[in-house]
């Protein structure tokens, strides 16, 4: 396997062989380039409140390219083809490695079927195989369905269905292979392709694994309706160039959560996805180029990490050490020894570390940046994972239709507690009024709205859903929120959530920051419940941290002073632990079922 630049060069899959389709990096692109002003169709302006803050060393206003996706890699392969690119378990690969692996992907899927818009599901954890499927289905024309492995058969079977996906990747684990085997008996889909999990693993390990792992590893059936990931990359790595219109092509189906039913595909551009990544690759001052290394804890199947850790790690040339799902111990282990300089993670993520009874044991000083999304982050959470690393935690927000990133505090300046941050580059955050959709001013609440080149095109087959979330223009994200004077966007919390007693209006974000300010509260989450005089009241949801306690007489007098009487609990209610989504941010969902249902039965 050729490992340097003229070995890979030789496939002819560099930017430069497409004949003015793409080019280098920081150049414009002839498939266009796209701002929020130019998708909102309005004139420069200057007088964003957020402007006479933003970070001297980034131009909000820079132009942004917008290129298909897996010229990110391209780029990376010929400027860093020795550096390594991806870390599993303790093996490497060098940029050179991959490229080659995403190309003969490619060319394997061109060769089953896959052209350009064919629809391909990832079914996997983060592994090699990811990132080369990943790429090599870009390659390909293809677009990329991203799906969780930890999602029950039935969910899979929906979105397969759902999304058309007529081929799927997946790993010979028991946790997902017999899953997506049935897939081929209860959906159109025509074909497996399997990655086994020894051969990604260093020799001495997957020794080990295979001797005493065996009961991890499924009985993979060997009939015409599957290929083997070994036997799809066994070509020469010459793929069929396919024209890619990156401003309109979608490249990835993107599904949201949803609490009831088949949730919707955002459909996420080559432009969307890479517009966002040279947003927020832009958004730190100063980059190794060529020697950073992330820390992949959260999987590339949820957005976040696809954009921040996947595409920006390609943006910075940087190795991407990948753990196969989170645990707490081997987390620590790996900052502690293959020292990562950034890590990208959701706030539970960073309550872990903080609360780990060993951490002093582990030397966490490598990393240098962490940014928080997925979740609020609480202020406590911040302050306590800085001071024991002494990195910049900053928090963002964004959406599955967003790629996700819309705002992120500074990384070096005014990173404001409590607050998401500025709009990235080329975004447009408007303030609109829940009543009549008006732009309101500075300091009002009301429905965050973004504009900007990394907003979707839309929701898969649902034009009535896009119709609702797309007016004016703007992508009205159902979030409450408000910009201050200075620009900054602070998140008051999801429509959705909000909490109606007696017409009045009560954010449980707002309840949890206080309570999170006991420094007995590891984790709560508040949502509204049934009351019979005001309608809606709240509860509030906590574990306790360990070694401490708490009473709820205890936490009714420390709240008293926190928020108004109006916005007291009504009820409160220990846990040992609280229900979290799969990607490990804590759920509101399951509390909302369980009262519901205790509603219902104390009615009947």
């Amino acid at each position: 396997m050729g490992t340097g630049s003229e070995a890979f060069d030789s496939l002819g899959f560099f930017p430069d062989r497409f004949d003015g389709q793409t080019a280098g990096r920081g150049r414009l692109m002839a498939t266009g380039l796209k701002t929020a002003e130019d998708a909102a169709g309005a004139p420069p302006r200057t007088d964003y409140p957020w402007l006479k803050n933003y970070p001297a060393f980034v131009d909000w206003a820079m132009p942004i390219p917008t290129v298909p996706a897996y010229t990110l890699l391209l780029d990376a392969v010929k400027a860093y083809p020795n550096n390594p690119c991806m870390e599993f378990l303790g093996k490497r690969w060098t940029y050179a490695e991959t490229g080659e692996m995403a190309a003969k992907a490619a060319e394997g899927f061109q060769k089953l079927g896959v052209t350009k818009g064919t629809r391909v599901g990832l079914l996997l954890p983060n592994t090699p195989y990811y990132i080369a499927a990943f790429f090599g289905i870009l390659m390909a024309g293809g677009t990329v369905v991203n799906m969780n492995p930890l999602y029950a058969a039935r969910e899979l079977e929906n979105m397969v269905k759902d999304s058309g996906a007529e081929f799927l990747v997946t790993m010979d684990l028991t946790a997902m292979y017999p899953k997506a085997r049935t897939l081929l008996n209860n959906t159109p889909l025509k074909k497996l392709i399997v990655c086994s999990m020894a051969e990604a693993l260093p020799f001495g390990t997957a020794v080990m694994f295979n001797l005493f792992k065996r009961k991890t590893v499924a009985d993979v059936e060997e009939d015409d309706r599957q290929i083997w990931w070994d036997d799809l990359i066994d070509n020469d790595g010459e793929p069929t160039q396919v024209e890619i219109d990156a401003l309109n092509d979608v490249a990835i189906l993107q599904y949201t959560g949803g609490t009831t039913g088949v949730p919707k595909a955002a459909m996420l551009t080559h432009g969307n996805i890479t517009a966002n990544a040279r947003q927020v690759s832009a958004w730190y001052g100063s980059p190794d180029r060529g020697n950073e290394r992330f820390l992949a804890a959260l999987p590339f199947f949820h957005v976040f990490a696809m954009t921040v850790i996947l595409l920006v790690g390609m943006e910075y040339g940087a190795e991407i050490i990948m753990m196969p799902r989170f645990d707490l111990k081997e987390c620590l282990k790996n900052i502690d020894k293959k020292r990562p300089t950034l890590f990208p993670a959701v706030p539970t993520i960073y309550t872990a570390i903080n609360n780990a009874p060993d951490v002093k044991n582990y030397d966490l000083t490598s990393i240098k940046v962490c940014i928080s999304g997925g979740a609020p982050l609480p202020v406590e959470v911040k302050r306590n994972f800085e001071q024991m690393t002494k990195c910049v935690v900053v928090e963002g927000y964004g959406l599955s239709e967003t790629s996700p990133v819309a705002c992120t505090n500074p990384t070096v300046g005014e990173n404001k507690p409590g607050s998401v941050g500025l709009p990235m580059p080329g975004t447009i955050i408007e303030i609109r009024s829940l009543e009549d959709d008006r732009v309101l001013g500075v300091g009002e609440k009301g429905e965050i709205c973004v504009r900007g080149p990394q907003v979707m095109k839309g929701y898969w087959n649902r034009p009535k859903d896009t119709a609702d979330v797309m007016k004016n223009g703007a992508l009205h994200t159902g979030d409450v929120g408000y910009i201050d004077t200075e620009g900054y966007v602070f998140i008051v919390d999801r429509i959705k959530d909000m909490i109606n007693a007696s017409g009045y209006k009560i954010y449980p974000r707002v309840l949890e920051e206080a309570l999170y300010q006991h420094p007995a509260v590891e984790e709560t989450s508040v949502i509204g419940i049934p009351d019979a005089y005001r309608g809606e009241a709240p509860k509030a949801f906590i574990k306790v941290r360990a070694g401490m306690t708490l009473t709820e007489a205890e936490i009714r007098v420390f709240m008293k002073d926190k928020v108004s009487k109006i916005e007291q609990p009504a009820e409160y209610e220990f846990r040992d632990e609280l229900p979290k989504s799969l990607i490990g941010k804590l759920s509101k969902k399951e509390l909302k079922q369980e009262e519901a249902e205790h509603a219902k039965s104390g009615n009947a």
